[in-house]
């Protein structure tokens, strides 16, 4: 039975940026549990991805599922238009609570995609709203990435998100080169030059600047200057552009705030946030903005906002979503981020003397070896069983973004992990 799953997978799903004529073969997971995925095969793999970032308690964690089944006893689903109910009100409050203060309008949605293109909407209407209907563009920056709906993938780096495939459908975005600042370090005058001028020039027909704060996340795991993202929040101000910040990747403590922003001590316009707000159980994301930009948007030609996605403020995840935050804001994240922050550092930041890594970094829960040639997937893929730990590499980037609740033993296992597949699949 398990091969011939695997043959009709083969044959039949197509996996995310992946091939159909030349398929690197899945491994089959039957279960999870803690940090540990179990395949068909009895196989145990310690998962250092979390699900893509989302999976910050573990799997199977008895808070979330008693929120899922209490919830489900109740509603699975009901439509938002014209409705509200109290697992999407409880998640709202603890929203405006723990974002910046002055967000205060929150909108639920489906994904992480689709939260960036509530924002890119949200940024357009309220522009058009108050008549100033040239501001149609964004800035972004190169080496970004925001989602690959066609809304979001226009402010995804235009190489890596080969944009010309796509030409006749994507928006055509300005783009401004990535701060050479690193985390830590302050901008100079130089670093903010190309954000500057874009905006001194296009500044007219611009609506909002977009950034990953501080971490670019699929786009390159790149750690750049948080006095950078400050100056660029005076940027926008001075040049009458919103600022948009992308905290799908780096919400709820990934970077070790608990968003990415207050490493800065800004606020933006617009905050998507996703991934890890419902601890990997159920899609769900949120698009939070302030009531300057509210108002201008219902007091507009429209009078209302020009969204309505079918399972916004889906119950079911709301209600996870609740469980969640609630589980994280009350424990002491910080201290448990710096325990993995440094472990991480002891472990990774060593390789950086290895004639196969270009650079080693690390930030909060992130761990990441930048190697000087692509990693060979069809040989990750093979080696993972043996090494007994789940990883995900991406052109050039071998990286953790571990569960919150993973311990050192199995950190240590995880850098072991990616230092093998440095040393044997680059």
């Amino acid at each position: 039975m398990n091969q011939s799953a695997l043959s009709f997978d083969l044959q039949h799903i197509w996996h995310p940026y992946s091939s159909l004529s030349e398929p690197v073969p899945p491994l089959h997971v039957s279960h999870a549990e803690g940090v540990r995925l179990t395949l068909q095969n009895g196989d145990e793999l310690i998962d250092a991805m979390a699900s893509w970032w989302s999976a910050i308690h573990g799997y199977n964690h008895p808070v979330l599922n008693k929120a899922a089944k209490n919830q489900l006893d109740k509603m699975s689903h009901v439509m938002f238009g014209g409705l509200t109910h109290n697992p999407a009100i409880d998640l709202c409050r603890q929203l405006v609570a723990l974002t910046p203060d002055e967000l205060t309008k929150v909108f639920l949605s489906d994904s992480g995609s689709v939260a960036v293109d509530v924002a890119m909407k949200m940024a357009l209407q309220y522009w058009y709203s108050i008549g100033v209907k040239s501001k149609t563009r964004f800035v972004a920056l190169r080496g970004g990435y925001h989602g690959d709906t066609l809304g979001s993938m226009s402010v995804c780096d235009p190489d890596t998100g080969m944009h010309h495939l796509f030409s006749g459908m994507l928006t055509q975005q300005l783009f401004v080169d990535r701060p050479a600042c690193q985390f830590g370090e302050l901008a100079s005058d130089a670093d903010m030059a190309a954000l500057e001028q874009t905006l001194a020039e296009h500044h007219q027909s611009i609506a909002a600047v977009i950034f990953e704060p501080i971490v670019q996340g699929a786009g390159g795991m790149y750690f750049y200057s948080a006095d950078y993202l400050r100056r660029a929040r005076a940027l926008c101000d001075q040049y009458n552009v919103l600022l948009i910040l992308d905290e799908i990747a780096t919400g709820f403590a990934r970077s070790g705030e608990f968003f990415a922003c207050e490493h800065a001590a800004i606020c933006p316009d617009i905050m998507c946030i996703g991934k890890a707000m419902t601890g990997g159980y159920l899609s769900l994301a949120a698009t939070i903005t302030t009531d300057k930009i509210a108002t201008g948007i219902c007091e507009g030609e429209a009078g209302v906002f020009m969204h309505g996605p079918t399972f916004m403020a889906n119950p079911l995840a709301c209600a996870i979503a609740n469980a969640s935050i609630g589980l994280l804001s009350q424990s002491d994240w910080r201290t448990n981020i710096q325990r993995i922050e440094a472990q991480l550092s002891k472990n990774l930041l060593p390789i950086n003397d290895h004639p196969k890594v270009a650079n080693a970094r690390v930030l909060g829960a992130i761990g990441v070896i930048e190697t000087k040639s692509a990693v060979d997937m069809h040989k990750v893929q093979k080696l993972l069983p043996d090494l007994g730990v789940w990883l995900r590499p991406f052109g050039k980037l071998i990286y953790t973004m571990p569960p919150y609740i993973m311990s050192e033993s199995d950190l240590d296992k995880v850098c072991d992990a990616m230092i093998a597949v440095t040393e044997q699949c680059t």
